[in-house]
């Protein structure tokens, strides 16, 4: 069973994300926080799977407990998506440098949801273009051209298709590769450029426009 624990200040909300998480047979929802302090208690204490972290929320915003689990110099980070109302270009630039598992609109929809949270247990992390990759690419400022990371051409090429929200099957179909192949060079990638996540090797490649 996947353990998923949420944190969102309106108590309607959380309730709607468990009935959701509660109705997938492989899911169990273990535990609830209606604010970023509590939040970092409950996740240190039950170490859940995956955390769907609402950003506005009292005592300590969602963005700076999503640090304090998975930000730089964490050990032991905790698989945490951002689940917000709020599209703004800061919040999402914070978000991904401080760890997260992905990001999305509240608005998205249950089956995208779930697909956050199961992309964050394999590993990966939902890039969705119609969120996160609108919201990539207006971050600012952005780095020089011409800086490949030591990136070879092929991890490039994986590397602005995982960028554009394509999943490892999508990108191996593209690049007439298997999805292991594809796995082995994000995984060299992730080495490369020191990403923690899919989603920090989204946003480098944003950040350098390798993306149109």
């Amino acid at each position: 069973m996947i353990r998923v624990m949420i944190a969102d200040d309106q108590a309607m909300v959380r309730t709607g994300f468990g009935m959701i998480i509660g109705a997938q047979p492989d899911m169990e929802l273990v535990g609830e926080a209606a604010d970023g302090v509590e939040a970092v208690a409950l996740a240190r204490k039950i170490k859940p799977d995956v955390a769907l972290f609402d950003i506005r929320m009292p005592r300590m915003d969602g963005l700076e407990a999503l640090r304090l689990l998975a930000g730089p110099g964490v050990a032991d980070p905790i698989k945490v998506v951002v689940v917000t109302t709020f599209d703004l270009d800061e919040y999402v630039h914070q978000a991904l440098r401080n760890g997260a598992a992905g990001f999305l609109l509240k608005d998205s929809g249950p089956a995208l949801l779930i697909e956050a949270v199961r992309a964050a247990v394999s590993g990966d992390a939902l890039i969705s273009p119609s969120i996160t990759v609108r919201l990539l690419e207006h971050l600012s400022p952005p780095a020089p051209t011409g800086d490949d990371g030591g990136l070879s051409p092929r991890e490039l090429d994986v590397v602005k298709l995982a960028a554009r929200g394509l999943t490892n099957a999508e990108i191996a179909t593209q690049l007439f590769i298997s999805v292991g192949t594809v796995k082995t060079h994000l995984g060299s990638v992730q080495t490369k450029l020191g990403a923690r996540n899919r989603v920090e090797i989204a946003a480098w490649a944003w950040e350098r426009r390798l993306v149109g």
